[in-house]
């Protein structure tokens, strides 16, 4: 029994020690909760951990955030709870991207219903405006999008300066994306819809923005980043960056 216990304490004294990260709030956890969110909305939880990731990015009641380039509304939705009457939601959904996928607009409608504290916005990439600034700034797997063939060259850098005018000094831009191997040159987004996170992290910079941290809660180093992520092999369970951004104030 003495070595037995002698045994265990080894073993303890030489796992890793993981701090806890900081407290999902009741704000964001209602948020989750809303009856109104819908079931495969709901599903999607336990993969892409929203409560942990919006605690990340700093959202609170009453700040005003926009969900950039929103797909289906995921995260509006929860957005719009976590920030509270008090707050707003501008659910940006680009005209480029609606005009390549027209169920885009009913999707950006449907997230918007019934939701007072949500804005939809479908200005074009080129010349979108938020009107007041933000407090916080999503884009969730669709950064690479701006690093598409039909982007002109430097188009992403000119779109991360409009999102860093676009939020107030001292603003977080959180950036959540599918990993590609060392690409400095952005040739994998349109083959794999995928980004080298340090390029894109340059990028960012470069456009005023000081990198504050990162999350590895969507990290899986089962994937070899070498594979479309819509290909079945992949396809929700990519290896994922989650890299925050600040304005400086």
């Amino acid at each position: 029994m003495r070595k037995s216990l002698l045994a265990l304490a080894l073993i303890a004294a030489a796992a890793p020690i993981v701090a806890a990260g900081p407290a999902v709030s009741p704000a964001i956890k209602a948020a989750l909760a809303d009856p109104a969110r819908p079931a495969d909305d709901v599903a999607r939880d336990a993969t892409r951990h929203p409560g942990e990731l919006l605690t990340f990015a700093g959202v609170k009641p009453g700040m005003r955030v926009a969900d950039f380039i929103m797909g289906g509304g995921y995260w509006t939705r929860i957005l719009s709870g976590a920030v509270g009457a008090k707050g707003q939601v501008i659910a940006y959904q680009p005209a480029q991207f609606i005009k390549f996928y027209p169920p885009y607009a009913d999707q950006q409608k449907a997230a918007v219903a019934g939701r007072a504290n949500v804005v939809a916005n479908s200005d074009s990439l080129a010349s979108f405006d938020f009107g007041a600034p933000l407090d916080v700034i999503m884009t969730v797997q669709n950064y690479h999008d701006l690093h598409l063939a039909q982007s002109p060259p430097g188009f992403a850098g000119a779109v991360a300066g409009k999102m860093f005018a676009a939020l107030k000094p001292g603003g977080v831009l959180l950036v959540i994306d599918h990993v590609a191997n060392a690409d400095p040159g952005f040739a994998v987004p349109n083959t794999l819809h995928r980004i080298d996170p340090e390029a894109a992290r340059a990028e960012i910079e470069k456009a005023g923005f000081k990198f504050e941290g990162e999350s590895k809660l969507l990290a899986n180093p089962a994937d070899p980043h070498t594979a479309n992520v819509f290909a079945p092999s992949i396809r929700g369970k990519t290896d994922q960056f989650v890299y925050k951004f600040r304005k400086p104030k």
